[in-house]
């Protein structure tokens, strides 16, 4: 594999992942759906928090093991085999599910800025959703040519991924700065702070702030793709605590920031920001995604303009950095022996193209599922990304305790704690909080936990080479 990876390239392909579609759509939501503004800021805090945490024992582990394989490395030489499989299944979920999202993804912006444009030639219904040809060719497409330009070089990616982050903070800062200078916006428009209880909602300021806290692993699984990219970086282990630290912070300034954007501005027609996310599900249009009605009601078309572009770049950039981590992790996997040695080929860019090929598959063939089977297979997100932070804070924790080292201990015990407490909160239903997986996304989670457990058997058997 070629070293060819700045710590800018990686920077934004890490905080490219973190900031993908739902940081622009989560607002209206889930954020203030759940927990309002001040409940969303103090939610998104507390993970940011959490995230830094854990991300002190991912650079305590690249240290030690600066390769491609990430968690999958540290869970197998910690604990064996068997949890380096059951890491890497369910990391693997988690980065694979995010590509398809953010290619379906261009679907929903185009319908809201351009109504019916992409919705030509055949048509079919998945759950209550409409699934066109044109917009299937726009998903596909893209996923496609990233997987063309991906084939050149990591060096043509990273520069790709630089490029389009700096588009995305451009189009942030400048709605930001809108919205700050407009009149029409006011800090007045941000109560209530938190979701007013009602018949219709029951959920104390506790739960609410659990409802949002709990989407953490959703929300920041990106920034450790950086131990995927160990191998294809030119700069030492050491700077990269600096560039997770970085892609994290900004990453949960972004969330809040669109947050209040998305509050402190709404249509006259209603009387406060909760009246319009309770009517969100009825709105179509720019009017359904908050971000972009707050954007198009300060700047205009201007506006409207400046944040299609930084949702569109943010989209790609996730299709990309997850497509990159997805592809590096079933490298590293094939390489110790754990899946077909078909996926360890790499192409003359040092490119494991048949990881990479087998991405656009398995995405490309999900984009047909339409959104709703896609949005059931995101929940599981935050599992497999719970798992991965579990794992790599045991394994700091395990290593630290063999040097004697007491502030990884603690941090790694905390760690694992924490990414574990929002595992179970997603998996167990509690009554007052409502947080755990839909139906559909326990059975999807069942099915992956038994397609995995087959894989592995078999391999177990020598039925692989």
């Amino acid at each position: 594999m070629n070293r060819s990876l700045t710590p800018l390239n990686v920077w934004s392909l890490a905080f490219g992942c973190v900031i993908g579609w739902s940081a622009y759509v989560m607002p209206g939501t889930v954020f203030l759906k759940n927990a309002g503004p001040l409940g969303t800021l103090i939610a998104m805090e507390l993970a940011t928090f959490v995230m830094l945490i854990i991300a002190y024992n991912y650079s305590y582990m690249i240290k030690k093991f600066p390769l491609t394989g990430g968690e999958f490395i540290y869970a197998k030489m910690a604990f064996g085999e068997h949890h380096g499989f059951l890491c890497a299944w369910f990391l693997s979920l988690s980065y694979l599910s995010v590509i398809p999202l953010n290619a379906t993804a261009l679907n929903l912006i185009m319908r809201a800025v351009f109504g019916q444009a992409f919705q030509f030639g055949f048509h079919y219904t998945v759950s209550g959703y409409d699934v066109y040809f044109g917009e299937m060719l726009l998903a596909v497409g893209a996923l496609l040519l990233f997987m063309l330009i991906s084939f050149m070089g990591v060096h043509i990616t990273g520069k790709l991924q630089t490029l389009l982050v700096m588009i995305l903070l451009g189009g942030i800062i400048i709605i930001i700065g809108g919205v700050l200078a407009s009149p029409h916006a006011s800090s007045e428009h941000l109560h209530p702070m938190f979701h007013p209880v009602s018949a219709n909602f029951t959920k104390g300021i506790a739960a609410q702030i659990i409802a949002v806290f709990v989407t953490g692993p959703q929300s920041f699984v990106g920034f450790d793709i950086v131990p995927q990219l160990m191998e294809e970086s030119k700069f030492s282990s050491d700077k990269v605590k600096v560039v997770m630290d970085t892609s994290i912070i900004c990453g949960g300034f972004v969330y809040i920031a669109l947050t209040l954007v998305a509050c402190s501005i709404f249509p006259a027609v209603y009387s406060g920001w909760s009246e319009y996310i309770d009517d969100i599900h009825n709105l179509g249009g720019i009017q359904g995604i908050p971000t972009l009605n707050a954007s198009f009601m300060v700047l205009g078309r201007t506006g409207l303009f400046v944040i299609v572009a930084s949702v569109i770049a943010a989209m790609l950039t996730g299709i990309i950095g997850f497509y990159t981590a997805t592809s590096r992790l079933l490298y590293s996997m094939s390489r110790d022996g754990m899946i077909p040695r078909w996926f360890m080929y790499l192409n003359k860019k040092g490119v494991p193209t048949h990881a990479g090929l087998f991405c656009t598959i398995v995405a490309g063939a999900t984009c047909l599922m339409g959104r709703a089977v896609m949005g059931w297979v995101f929940d599981m997100a935050s599992i497999g990304g719970s798992i991965g932070f579990a794992y790599t804070s045991i394994s700091s924790c395990k290593y630290a305790w063999r040097e004697k080292r007491t502030d990884i201990m603690i941090f790694g015990a905390l760690g694992f704690m924490l990414s574990l407490a929002m595992a179970v909160l997603l998996l167990v239903p509690i009554p007052g909080l409502n947080v755990s997986l839909g139906n559909e996304s326990y059975m999807l989670l069942v099915a992956w936990v038994i397609i995995g457990a087959a894989f592995y058997y078999i391999r177990r058997k020598g039925g692989m080479a």
